[in-house]
């Protein structure tokens, strides 16, 4: 290949990867989901989520996410949760992913819940670590809650979000106490990322699917 071919083909090569570095910061960076207000008002509150193993829409129809309802009762694609302060929130979780299960046992544990947490009705202390699908976190609120993952063969699961009650689930309930105002994140830390490095990539990365915002207001 002559200088001019080279020259082309690095300068071809540097084109490429300025469009894939322009499409992650659009596509991971400055992509901002919608926000959705728990409802109720202080000093208590309701949060209402649900876990779905594929979203089935775009722009990621293959990605797990989380969706929130709004107090419209309407489900929202959307991880920025809006809570008020030095309030109780009571967070229902409709969880209808397959186990993953965790790579660290501590995860496996409930903190910093006020009262019992409860999976399908009944009241438990921790959660067998390898039937875990997913799990809700605010590192700095010190909150993390693993969600009990669906039987892999069960019948009735869900494939295209948002998932009713009439398919295959499993209800999480628990409460957490907000104190002053701010914006933490929150996250799931299964590695439930499929195709991406670990597990850890797409997905588990990005806001509007397994990480998210609170807004304590």
């Amino acid at each position: 290949m002559n200088r001019a071919g080279r020259v082309l083909a690095v300068s071809a090569g540097i084109a490429f990867a300025a469009a894939l570095t322009a499409y992650y910061i659009v596509s991971y960076l400055m992509m901002t989901p919608p926000s959705v207000a728990a409802s109720g008002s202080a000093p208590r509150a309701r949060l209402t989520l649900q876990t779905v193993a594929s979203l089935g829409f775009k722009p990621h129809p293959d990605w797990v996410s989380y969706l929130a309802k709004n107090p419209q009762g309407k489900w929202v694609h959307g991880t920025i949760l809006k809570v008020p302060a030095h309030s109780l929130v009571t967070v229902t979780i409709y969880q209808y992913d397959t186990a993953t299960g965790l790579r660290n046992p501590f995860w496996g544990g409930f903190h910093g819940t006020v009262g019992p947490v409860t999976v399908n009705g009944k009241a438990i202390k921790t959660l067998d670590p390898s039937l875990a699908s997913h799990t809700f976190a605010i590192p700095d609120l010190g909150v993390s809650v693993p969600l009990k993952g669906v039987a892999d063969k069960a019948p009735n699961q869900c494939s295209v979000a948002p998932c009713t009650l009439a398919e295959a689930h499993n209800t999480i309930v628990f409460t957490f106490r907000t104190g002053k105002r701010g914006t933490f994140r929150w996250q799931c830390f299964v590695p439930c990322a499929a195709g991406f490095i670990l597990g850890f990539g797409g997905p588990m990365q990005s806001l509007g699917y397994m990480d998210g915002l609170l807004e304590v207001v």
